[in-house]
C-alpha cells in the first residue's frame, strides 16, 4: 500500500488469594490481610484486584456446575473436573504496574477459540503477588525513594516494622542484638542484590515471584487438564496422547477447542491438522511438551483473549515531581496544565534558578531539590529543556535513580542510569538543542535493557508534490499535547516490563471499544485465526464468510471502525464513511504460504523477543491492519504458495515516506479514501485486504531506512517493523514477507 498523503490541517492479571491461600515469600507464609495492611499505608498504591479463592464462588463468577455423567457424544469426563463457567466471566487484567478489579465481559463458549477456558484459568491460577502489591511493598523498603534499597534501609525496615520482619521470616525485635538474625538478614540481602550495594525493584520482584512459584502448589485447572492428557504420567505429552485425550475426553476437548467436536478426529483430516498445529504451537518443534510449555502457551492465550484496562486509571495515586525551570510553565503552560489535568499528585520545584548560562553550576542547588523530594516522596521525576541539568546532577550525585521523564535532550546528557526507567522525548526539528537520531539512540543505549524509551518525532519523506505527510517536533514539542502523550510517558516509566512495552500497549487505546472487542474475538495469532478455517488450506484459497455469522459481524466491525481521536491524514470527513458497507467478506486459507512464510516468522519473532527479555504479547506485538493494491497484486498475495507480500519489491507512489517495505493502514477508511484499492468494478465495488501484522517491537520509520531497521538497544537485535508515529500509529511498515498474514478479502462499496 502506498504511503500517506499530507494531512488536512491497556495479561491476564494476577490476584490476591483468599484466606485459604497462604502464599510464601522467603519461606514465610502471608495472607491477603497482611497485604491489605501493607497497601493501607501511605505509599504508592496503583490498584488492587478483588480477592478470589480458587474453587470458591464469587459475586462475579457463579459456582461451577458439575459435569453430567456423560455428554452428547457419549464420552465421560474424568472425575473432579468441572464444566466451564458461565458465559459471563470476570476478567483479571492489568497494564504495566496496575492491577484492576474484574470487569464483566461476555464470552460465548464456542465462538472464541478457548476464550471461556482461558478466562477460567486466569481466575483460578495462583501466581503470587501482583505488580501493585510488589511496588507497594518495595515502596515501604525504599525510604529515600531513589529506586534502590540499601542494606541499611532493609535493616531499618525489619527492625522497626513487625509486618516486614514477619514477611521476611526474620526476628525483627532481636535483629540488632542477635547475631544469628542479623546474619540471616545479611545473607538475604546478598542473595537478592546479587552482590550489588542495593536491591532494585526488578531484582526484588524476581526473587519474590521465584519464591512464590517454588512454594505454591499447582492445584489449578491448567494442571488438571495437563494431567488428563498425560496418560502415562511421564510429565510430558506426545502428539498421540494429545489426539487421544481430545478424542476421548470432553473436558480436554472443551478446554483446548471449546465448541469443536473432536470425537471424530480420526475421520476428519481438517480437524486432525488443526490439532496437529496446536501441538506444534505448544511444543515449539519438540516431540513432546512439558507442563511449562503447556502453561506458557496458554498464558499467552489468556493475554490475547483479555481486554486490558485503561492505562490511566491510577494516576490519582501517583506523585509526580516536576523540575520547574525549563518545563515551560510560562512559555508553554499547556504542558503543565495537561499533567495536572491528568489527575496526578503534582509537586513543583520552583526554588532553584533557571540555568540559562552554559556550564551552569547545579551542585549548590541539588541539596535543596533533594530536600523537596524527600518531603514529597515522588514516584516519577520530570524535567525539560534547561531544567534537565538538574536531573543529570541528581543522577550523578545518586540522589535519584528512579523513574524519570526527560523532555528534550540537554547537551550535557550523555549517559543514563542503568537501574532507572527513563523516557526521553525529542523532536527532530529542535532548534534549541539540535541532536541527531543516531546520537539520541546511542544515549538511550547506555541505560538498562528494556528500561529506556525514546519518544521521537521526525519529518516524513517527501511526496512527489514536495510536501511531507508528518512533521517532527520543534523544541516546544507540540505532539506531547495530543493523544495524551505526556501523561502516557509518565505512566510508561512506572511499567515493570519497561516504558517501551507500556507505550506500545497504549496504542490500542486509540481504537474504539467495538473494534478491540471484535479483534479479541478474531484473535491475535495465526493459530487463533486458523481455528476459523473451513479447510486445511491446501485447496482453493478464498472462502465466503456468510452474512449473519459471528465471524462476519466481527470482521465488519473492524472494517467500519474509526479511531476515537482525529486522524492525522484527513482525506474525507468521517460522515463519508458511514454509508460504506462490506458487500462480501472472504476468508483467506493458504496453508503452504503459512508453512513457508508467516508461521516460521511468527516463531522466530517470539524467540527474538524472549532473547531480549520480553514476553511476547498477542495484540501488542501483533495487530490488525488493512492493505490496498490493484486486483492483480491482490490475487498474487492470496495465492502465492511461498509468501504473500514482497517488501523488498514494494514501495509507494514514487517514494517511501517512512523507509522501504510494505505499507499497511490501521484504518480501512484511509485505504479506501487514498484510492489504493485499484480500479472499481462495473458496479462500483472495490476490494482490500485485512491482515494480521506480526509487528514485534516497532520503531519510528525514517525515509533513510532501506529495509534494515536500527538496532534495539544493542546488537544483534534490531527493531522488527516501523510506524509513522509513536503516539498513535496510522501507518505500519514491514520489512519481512512473513510479517503479514493475509486473513480476509473485503469487497465494499
Amino acid at each position: 500500500m502506498p504511503s500517506p498523503v499530507p494531512p488536512g490541517g491497556r495479561g491476564y492479571g494476577t490476584h490476591l488469594g483468599g484466606p485459604s491461600s497462604q502464599l510464601s515469600m522467603f519461606g514465610q507464609g502471608r495472607s491477603s490481610k497482611m497485604v491489605e495492611q501493607w497497601l493501607a499505608a501511605p505509599v504508592y498504591r496503583p490498584g488492587l484486584s478483588q480477592q478470589y479463592t480458587p474453587g470458591a464462588p464469587t459475586q462475579a463468577m457463579p459456582a461451577q456446575v458439575p459435569v453430567p455423567p456423560s455428554d452428547s457424544r457419549g464420552r465421560s469426563p474424568s472425575p473432579g473436573v468441572s464444566s466451564p463457567p458461565s458465559p459471563t466471566l470476570p476478567l483479571m487484567a492489568r497494564t504495566g504496574p496496575t492491577a484492576v478489579p474484574p470487569a464483566e465481559v461476555e464470552f460465548k463458549p464456542g465462538v472464541s477459540w478457548g476464550a471461556t477456558s482461558y478466562m477460567q484459568y486466569a481466575q483460578e491460577v495462583e501466581t503470587g503477588f501482583t505488580d501493585a502489591e510488589l511496588r507497594a511493598i518495595y515502596g515501604k523498603l525504599d525510604k529515600n525513594r531513589n529506586g534502590m534499597v540499601s542494606k541499611l534501609e532493609l535493616i531499618a525496615a525489619v527492625s522497626q516494622e513487625k509486618s516486614i520482619a514477619d514477611m521476611l521470616g526474620i526476628d525483627g525485635e532481636s535483629l540488632l542484638s542477635d547475631e544469628k538474625s542479623f546474619d540471616e538478614l545479611h545473607s538475604l540481602f546478598e542473595e537478592i542484590s546479587a552482590g550489588k550495594k542495593g536491591i532494585d525493584f526488578e531484582a526484588f520482584a524476581k526473587h519474590v515471584r521465584k519464591a512464590c512459584a517454588e512454594r505454591t502448589p499447582r492445584s489449578n485447572r491448567m494442571l488438571e487438564i495437563f494431567n488428563l492428557i498425560d496418560a502415562d504420567k511421564s510429565g510430558s505429552i506426545s502428539k498421540l496422547e494429545l489426539v487421544a485425550a481430545m478424542q476421548n475426553n470432553t473436558s480436554v476437548d472443551e478446554f483446548l477447542m471449546p465448541g469443536v467436536d473432536s470425537s471424530r478426529i480420526m475421520d476428519d483430516e481438517n480437524l486432525f491438522e488443526k490439532i496437529d498445529a496446536l501441538f506444534e504451537a505448544i511444543a515449539g518443534g519438540k516431540k513432546r511438551f512439558s507442563y511449562t510449555d503447556f502453561e506458557k502457551y496458554f498464558r499467552k492465550a489468556v493475554v490475547a483473549a483479555t481486554p486490558r484496562p485503561p492505562s490511566n486509571q491510577n494516576r490519582s495515586a501517583t506523585r509526580v515531581f516536576i523540575i520547574g525551570p525549563g518545563f515551560g510553565n510560562q512559555i508553554n503552560p499547556r504542558q503543565s496544565r495537561m499533567v495536572e489535568a491528568a489527575g496526578y499528585k503534582v509537586g513543583w520545584c520552583f526554588s532553584v534558578p533557571n540555568p540559562e548560562i552554559p556550564h551552569f553550576p547545579v551542585e549548590p542547588y541539588l541539596e535543596q531539590i533533594k530536600s523537596e523530594m524527600d518531603a514529597f516522596r515522588p514516584h516519577v521525576i520530570v524535567g525539560a529543556s534547561k531544567g534537565g541539568v538538574y536531573i543529570i546532577g541528581l543522577w550523578r550525585r545518586g540522589y535519584w535513580r528512579g523513574p524519570t521523564v526527560l523532555i528534550n535532550a540537554h547537551p550535557t546528557c550523555r549517559q543514563l542510569p542503568q537501574e532507572a526507567n527513563v523516557c526521553m522525548a525529542v523532536g527532530s526539528n529542535d532548534e534549541v538543542y539540535p541532536i541527531s537520531r543516531n546520537d539520541l539512540e546511542a544515549i538511550l543505549n547506555t541505560g538498562g535493557m528494556n528500561k529506556t524509551f525514546l519518544y521521537f518525532t521526525c519529518d516524513s519523506g517527501r511526496l512527489p508534490s514536495g510536501q511531507i505527510s508528518r512533521q517532527g517536533d520543534t523544541h516546544n514539542q507540540e505532539s506531547l499535547l495530543h493523544h495524551d502523550v505526556l501523561p502516557r510517558l509518565i505512566d510508561a516509566v512506572l511499567c515493570p516490563e519497561g516504558p517501551e512495552m507500556h507505550f506500545i500497549r497504549t496504542w490500542k487505546e486509540r481504537l474504539p471499544a467495538e473494534r478491540t472487542t471484535a479483534e479479541l474475538w478474531l484473535g491475535y495469532s495465526p493459530e487463533q485465526i486458523m481455528r476459523l478455517w473451513s479447510t486445511n488450506g491446501h485447496g482453493q484459497h478464498l472462502y465466503d464468510v456468510h452474512p449473519g455469522t459471528e465471524e462476519y459481524r466481527m470482521v465488519s466491525a473492524v472494517f467500519k471502525a474509526l479511531p476515537i481521536e482525529q486522524q492525522a491524514y484527513i482525506l474525507s470527513p468521517p460522515e463519508t464513511w458511514y454509508p460504506v458497507r462490506a458487500l462480501r467478506i472472504q476468508r483467506v486459507e493458504n496453508g503452504p504460504q503459512g508453512d513457508a512464510s508467516w508461521k516460521p516468522y511468527y516463531k522466530s519473532l517470539v524467540r527474538s523477543l524472549e532473547d531480549q527479555g520480553i514476553d511476547f504479547e498477542p495484540g501488542t506485538h501483533t495487530c490488525w491492519a488493512f492493505h490496498g493494491c490493484n486486483n492483480e497484486a491482490l490475487e498474487s498475495i492470496i495465492n502465492n504458495p511461498l509468501s504473500g507480500f514482497q517488501p523488498l519489491a514494494s514501495g509507494s507512489r514514487s517514494t517511501t515516506l517512512w523507509g522501504s517495505g510494505t505499507y499497511f493502514a490501521r484504518d480501512a477508511k484511509y485505504v479506501a479514501d487514498g484510492g489504493f484499492c485499484g480500479t472499481p468494478d462495473l458496479n462500483g465495488s472495490r476490494r482490500m485486504l485485512m491482515c494480521l501484522l506480526i509487528m514485534g517491537m516497532p520503531c519510528l520509520g525514517d525515509p533513510s531506512h532501506k529495509g534494515v531497521l536500527p538496532f534495539r538497544h544493542q546488537p544483534p537485535h534490531r527493531y522488527h517493523s516501523s510506524v509513522d508515529c509513536l503516539a498513535s500509529p496510522e501507518v505500519m511498515v514491514i520489512q519481512q514477507s512473513g510479517a503479514a498474514m493475509p486473513a480476509y478479502v473485503i469487497t465494499f462499496a
